[in-house]
């Protein structure tokens, strides 16, 4: 059957269409997307007017461009830049009555889970016990677990894009606002290390999200030409290197490092802050990059409940 998934996030609105069966691995078929930029229509606690309509807007478009490619069945769902606005049920219920696509909200656990869900699939259970870390543009997940569902599912308001509006004035970012943040990750996520940790050292540990694939592309690892199936990883060490790098770097200076978006050069500085405390403080050397991430957990959830 033809599947798409329309993901509501932070940063990007994403329409994916593939085809999939449960039991098959899913087949990218067509994607459309912008970069919304939607947490930047947040306006204290409350999406804006313009937000709402760029989002209905995009909808609208996404739901033509479905239905030319044939799709039969559509998933959409929304993540941190929607949960978090006050009003951001009564704006989905909007474009529900006047384009009659229920957009569901997830958790920030739930992103966790199916995330993991991707991960586990994508390398098997030969993995064992996988740690997975997601860095998205309002919030960071990190699971971890044995099986399909993880023992553990934490979601932080760390997301790149989140962290870069809420806590910097400049680009680049004055070296004392740079520390305060660091501060501020860092603080936020041992929190929750013990909770992280008592269910054991990760057989391996991966890494999922646009941030993190840009950071390892940075860092050395393969272009995304070179296809899915290529080991890509990102190294502690090198993280560490490219978190005071980044902070310091003029705009112009970052945009020109290898497979950087224009859309995400403010985000990258942060992006890497969050990145370097989560590998510190879980101890991890070494995170792999995955090519599935939540989208693909949401396709293989709606996939497993049609075989049933």
């Amino acid at each position: 059957m033809r599947l798409g998934v329309l993901d509501v996030g932070s940063n990007t609105v994403h329409l994916l269409v593939v085809d999939a069966h449960p039991g098959a691995r899913p087949l990218p078929a067509f994607s459309h997307k912008t970069g919304m930029q939607l947490a930047a229509y947040l306006e204290g606690d409350r999406l804006s007017d313009e937000g709402e309509r760029r989002l209905t807007a995009f909808v609208d478009e996404a739901l033509q461009v479905a239905e030319d490619k044939g799709v039969e069945d559509l998933v959409a769902f929304a993540t941190s830049a929607v949960r978090d606005a006050v009003n951001g049920e009564e704006v989905l219920a909007r474009i529900r009555d006047r384009a009659g696509v229920d957009i569901g909200v997830l958790s920030g656990a739930d992103e966790a889970r199916l995330t993991f869900l991707a991960v586990r699939r994508w390398f098997g259970w030969s993995s064992g016990r996988l740690l997975v870390v997601d860095i998205g543009g309002g919030s960071l997940e990190i699971a971890s677990g044995i099986d399909e569902d993880p023992d553990v599912a934490v979601s932080l308001p760390l997301g790149a894009s989140r962290l870069t509006r809420d806590w910097f004035g400049a680009d680049p970012p004055p070296a004392e606002e740079v520390r305060k943040l660091r501060r501020h990750v860092r603080a936020e996520i041992a929190r929750h290390v013990g909770e992280i940790a008592r269910y054991g050292a990760a057989d391996h540990a991966v890494c999922t999200s646009k941030t993190f694939k840009q950071l390892a592309r940075i860092a050395g690892a393969a272009p995304s030409s070179d296809g899915p199936f290529v080991r890509r990883e990102l190294h502690r060490g090198d993280i560490a290197d490219w978190a005071e790098k980044l902070a310091a770097m003029e705009p112009d200076e970052r945009a020109a490092l290898p497979g950087v978006s224009e859309r995400r050069v403010p985000q990258l500085p942060a992006g890497a802050i969050v990145a370097d405390a989560a590998m510190d403080l879980l101890e991890v050397p070494c995170l792999e990059v995955c090519p599935w991430a939540l989208r693909e957990g949401v396709i293989l959830r709606r996939l497993d409940a049609l075989g049933t």
